[in-house]
């Protein structure tokens, strides 16, 4: 399936390609799809490819001197035959302590849904979500899949601290903070694993078109965990969807 897509010259560096305002897996299949053929043969160049929910990022590493050249090159490879297929994404099953230590808003995030909290953890962890795309901090994580029973607009006012490993519901979306950081969104819960690491040759793992699902743990087991990760004994293993 392809889309008609839009291109817009984003700065004298940069291109940015529009698909339609939908957050959807097959919109997100060809993202990757086209962000894979760009990189695969502009390797020669030094080009970085930004994705997100409904858009592609096109960063060169000279100014665009000629951006009609470039649309043109860029559109053929989207039509192009030889698209380098995500044919194999992943699932990462991710540790989560829902404990009230951990999970500062999950009291009255179930007061405002009108839900139990024994509820609003099974809604949350019971879905296998889809990676988007990974921005705002590094190794966010944009999760699609949350059910709309937890659909919650983001705080008036946000926090100033959340915590790192914090797992957070805003709007339509779930994630997990990287790092502690400012942020709106509700915090239920916090995973003990460390998503993005700057040291490591690829510092984050996760890619978008993969899959995640929270296990819940509990507080003991939690610990144990982030025992294993302070040490740099733990490793996060996935598993093929194809399996």
């Amino acid at each position: 399936m392809t889309y008609n897509l839009n291109y817009f010259q984003f700065n004298e560096f940069s291109i940015l390609i529009n698909w339609p305002e939908n957050i959807d897996e097959n919109i997100l299949q060809d993202i990757i799809n086209y962000k894979n053929n760009i990189e695969n043969n502009y390797f020669k160049q030094k080009v970085e490819a930004i994705s997100a929910y409904n858009s592609l990022l096109i960063v060169y590493n000279n100014t665009i001197d000629n951006i009609n050249d470039r649309f043109n090159e860029l559109k053929a490879l989207y039509y192009s035959e030889n698209t380098v297929k995500n044919t194999n994404p992943l699932i990462w099953k991710i540790p989560v302590c829902y404990d009230a230590k951990f999970g500062i808003d999950l009291e009255q995030f179930s007061k405002e849904k009108k839900l139990s909290k024994t509820n609003v953890i099974s809604l949350h962890s019971d879905p296998v979500y889809t990676v988007y795309f990974i921005g705002f901090l590094p190794g966010f994580l944009y999760l699609g899949g949350l059910s709309d029973k937890l659909f919650l607009d983001r705080k008036i006012t946000p926090n100033l601290n959340v915590k790192k490993g914090s797992v957070a519901i805003g709007g339509q979306q779930t994630g997990i903070y990287p790092q502690d950081s400012p942020g709106g969104w509700h915090v239920i819960g916090n995973s003990p694993i460390q998503l993005f690491n700057a040291n490591n040759t690829q510092p984050c793992v996760i890619k978008p078109g993969d899959k995640v699902k929270f296990i819940p743990v509990a507080k003991q087991e939690y610990d144990e965990i982030l025992d294993l990760v302070n040490n740099s004994n733990y490793q996060l293993k996935p598993f093929s969807t194809n399996a």
